[in-house]
């Protein structure tokens, strides 16, 4: 759309009729995501409130169907990167937030432990260290007192809190695993997710009981804890919700899971739009 067609559309937006909005508003939503530099300047200069108030509703409209474009755009890749799918949740709540400044968080994070590790050290040295690096010196934990918030599912509040809900610090910890070459995968068990350290890259998995390269389990929600086969066979005779549960999660399954907590947080606040919309987010995964 030219200039001079927007901002004749824009030059509508103080007319009271809401049909005439309507109109404006399935004209500009059309529009990509650069559209939102015009219209946050004519807010910033308008003085009527209707206009401001239509304006901030058409810049979030524009910016959820350009974050669930982004995220449709992911899922359709052969190969996902679990970071750019929390990135893009993350962008839903937080449009103006910057890929660059989420991966500086994490690159200060995983130098810090790449610096303690050695050639030398074992398997359980190495997560012995980034357990205390990830836990004790930068204070990542579970958000116990206000369990449910949604905002303990976006990447950007979760760094900047240190916490988070048992699938987002592990969504965390895989990736700053990961960062640091470790073979370590996400293991979906419901609310409570483990990583698997396996004894091999991924890739080089076979077919069938994925749990046999498995060396040890550990629980992100428990400040790391190491878990031996014996006890998570015992939880997962308790958890008959899904199979294979010792196989490594696909990126896309655990962008969903964070998906479907982050909507029933929005559900139990009563936010029954952004629960909807989300909806449709899990749809197209």
């Amino acid at each position: 759309m030219n200039k001079l067609r927007l901002d004749s559309l824009i030059a509508l937006l103080d007319d009271p009729d809401d049909s005439v909005f309507n109109l404006v508003l399935e004209e500009i939503i059309k529009e990509d995501i650069s559209v939102v530099d015009r219209l946050e300047h004519i807010w910033e200069t308008s003085l009527e409130k209707l206009v401001q108030k239509r304006i901030e509703f058409i810049i979030q409209q524009v910016q959820l169907r350009d974050t669930k474009e982004k995220i449709r755009n992911w899922a359709n890749q052969e190969e996902l990167d679990l970071f750019e799918g929390i990135f893009l949740i993350s962008r839903y709540q937080y449009p103006e937030l910057k890929l660059k400044s989420i991966q500086i968080q994490l690159e200060n994070i995983r130098k810090d432990i790449w610096l303690e590790f050695r050639n030398s050290l074992t398997s359980l040295e190495k997560i012995t260290i980034l357990n205390h690096i990830f836990f004790d010196q930068y204070k990542f934990k579970i958000n116990r007192e206000n369990a449910e918030s949604p905002q303990n599912c976006y990447i950007n509040r979760v760094l900047e809190t240190r916490k988070g809900n048992p699938i987002s610090i592990t969504i965390l910890y895989t990736l700053i695993a990961r960062s640091l070459n470790l073979p370590i995968h996400y293991i979906d068990f419901d609310d409570n997710p483990l990583v698997g350290y396996f004894d091999k890259d991924i890739a080089q998995l076979v077919n069938g009981d994925d749990s046999k390269h498995i060396l040890f389990f550990v629980d992100p929600s428990n400040k790391g804890a190491i878990i031996g086969p014996k006890e998570v066979d015992y939880i997962k005779s308790s958890v008959e919700s899904h199979k294979h549960q010792l196989e490594p999660c696909p990126d896309r399954i655990i962008i969903k899971r964070l998906i479907e907590k982050l909507s029933n947080s929005y559900q139990q606040s009563g936010s029954l739009e952004k629960t909807y919309y989300l909806k449709e987010i899990t749809e197209i995964l």
